[in-house]
């Protein structure tokens, strides 16, 4: 089982929430626990319960997420849900929350929440778990088909699977990002209870020591790999990394692909790139950052070398990550591109027009 940053985010939350039973937090710990490494035996002699109790959790957590962690009342009375209401839950499961909200992705919770404040209907969180379970819908471990809202999101796709499918002759083309805040955890110095301490840097059951951000190129063409770890994520940090990972494809056309944030676009960047007319942006849509090639590799990497670490400062994480792209680059290979840009622009044609309707029938 592996986590997302966003699942283990909520996991913690209810780890170290004040108003969250002790019971709830436990199943929490014990997901948390099987996810770093350790053997269902271990988790379940630390959470102080037995080794079927702990299959138990895991596996209702793989169902219907944290939905999963707290028991329906015996005897409660079915809760009666209009047909539009129930409606209206599918479709906004189907699709990313709205800008407003802040949220990634759809929790039983913040659903039911936001249909209670959008409509003035009062539904509970164990019944949208169950409409999801009734429906195989898992917005906690699959998200949803993050549509774009970016006005150029066609022409973005097609310039960038352009680069991938047939890149200019004789040019490079990079895919850059960065992977910020990777923490050094020391597995070795378990904490019990699970706390956060600010001052002894404690992050829910092991010592913290720090983090670093990733920067990264991967050659789409090789599969090469160039990395650098920096203490902070900043437009000066940025430009500094674009102009190392540039230098060894002196005197030939390079096309970098990369999301469009501020740090990417600042007054300084601005200027290098009229400085280096060779040197060509192109940028993913917004909420698109699946189109980059190098989140793929990020993926490699953390689920290689960083998730089940044990980093013992920050400095010990690092030269893991150096490692790490060494070994990469002794015999990489690049990630085959397939989808054309018509078949991602169909694809989302097709879920647009599924939405839709789903909302329209919402009403009726």
């Amino acid at each position: 089982m592996e986590l997302t940053a966003d699942e283990r985010a909520e996991l913690l939350s209810l780890v170290n929430g004040r108003d969250v039973s002790a019971n709830v937090a436990t199943r929490a710990r014990i997901v948390l626990w099987y996810t770093e490494g350790l053997q269902k035996k271990e988790v379940a002699a630390r959470a102080g319960v037995s080794r079927p109790t702990v299959d138990l959790w895991l596996s209702r957590y793989v169902t219907d997420g944290v939905g999963g962690f707290v028991d329906r009342p015996r005897g409660a009375p079915r809760e009666q849900v209009p047909a539009r209401i129930r409606s209206r839950v599918l479709a906004l499961t189907r699709t990313t929350p709205p800008v407003e909200t802040g949220l990634s992705h759809w929790s039983s919770r913040e659903m039911a929440k936001y249909i209670a404040r959008t409509t003035g209907t009062s539904i509970s969180w164990h019944y949208v778990a169950k409409l999801w379970r009734e429906n195989g819908l898992r917005p906690h471990r699959q998200g949803t088909f993050k549509v774009s809202k970016d006005p150029a999101f066609a022409e973005k796709v097609a310039d960038i699977v352009g680069l991938y499918l047939d890149p200019p002759g004789g040019a490079v083309v990079l895919s850059l990002d960065e992977k910020t805040q990777i923490q050094a955890l020391d597995r070795t110095q378990p904490l019990l209870p699970i706390a956060f301490d600010a001052t002894e840097k404690r992050t829910h059951d092991y010592v913290r020591h720090g983090t670093t951000n990733l920067f990264a190129a991967l050659n789409v063409g090789t599969g090469e790999v160039f990395g650098e770890c920096r203490s902070s994520r900043d437009g000066e940090n940025f430009l500094a990394f674009v102009k190392k990972a540039v230098k060894p494809h002196a005197g030939k056309e390079i096309h970098i692909v990369l999301d469009n944030l501020s740090t990417h676009t600042t007054p300084d960047v601005e200027a290098w790139l009229e400085k280096n007319p060779h040197v060509h942006f192109h940028f993913t849509p917004v909420g698109s950052s699946w189109i980059n090639q190098i989140e793929t590799w990020f993926g490699v990497i953390t689920r290689q070398s960083i998730r089940r670490g044990t980093f013992s400062s920050v400095k010990v994480l690092i030269k893991q990550i150096r490692d790490y792209i060494s070994h990469w680059n002794t015999s990489p290979e690049p990630f085959v591109w397939t989808a054309t840009a018509d078949e991602i622009l169909a694809k989302v044609q097709l879920v647009q027009t599924n939405i839709k309707k789903l909302v329209d029938n919402n009403g009726k």
